[in-house]
């Protein structure tokens, strides 16, 4: 199988192609429901491509149930649902979003590229417990808000992913103040003023 180099690791030539669909996608609809920002469409691709497929490699094992929360324009979820096919084939991803828009371009997304993925468009606290293995969210909330998201859809032995930027140290130090979990971090390729947080045991702290 040909491999493509894509800045965050190897994949596949079929995986690239969708990929590069995808991302076509995204400069398509984008400037009518606002996806990205007009100046990362001039670099979707390192911008938000590459800012998803580096949490690959920070995912223990075979996961069967990924929950992306807040998807928006995709990233990581429809990206992760990509590179699933190779991956993880016995994947299944949950994309939650409440806005309606956002939800149909993702549902379009996953139809034209043929992705073994779901949406569910409704308020996260809202959704029944998803009980996922992988739980990510990429610009949605500060973690102390996260972590009630991931006691409601993480499953027990399961893992948070969370990409956060220049604010991390602080948003670490506030939600330890309310829950006790198991962290590890790892810097960004795609900003050096970002990390990516890898999360176990999420529990809220004793009074």
């Amino acid at each position: 199988m040909t491999s493509v180099a894509t800045g965050a690791g190897d994949v596949s030539r079929e995986t690239y192609e969708r990929l590069k669909a995808f991302e076509g996608l995204v400069a398509k609809w984008s400037p009518r429901i606002n996806l990205v920002s007009k100046s990362d469409l001039l670099d979707i691709w390192g911008r938000h491509i590459l800012d998803s497929l580096q949490l690959v490699p920070l995912v223990p094992g075979t996961p069967q149930r990924w929950v992306d929360l807040g998807s928006g324009g995709g990233f990581p979820g429809i990206v992760i649902a990509i590179v699933a096919r190779d991956h993880w084939p016995d994947l299944t991803m949950t994309l939650i979003e409440s806005d309606q828009r956002k939800a149909t371009f993702l549902r379009t997304a996953i139809r034209e590229l043929d992705l073994a993925a779901t949406v569910r468009t409704e308020r996260i606290e809202e959704a029944p417990p998803q009980a996922a293995d992988v739980l990510t969210a990429r610009a949605l909330a500060a973690l102390d808000g996260l972590f009630a998201y991931a006691e409601q859809h993480l499953a027990l032995d399961g893992v948070a992913i969370f990409p956060k930027g220049r604010r991390a140290d602080e948003e670490i130090a506030q939600a330890r103040e309310n829950w006790t979990f198991d962290l590890q971090e790892t810097q960004s390729i795609t900003d050096p003023e970002a990390r990516i947080l890898t999360i176990r045991n999420i529990q809220r702290a004793r009074p």
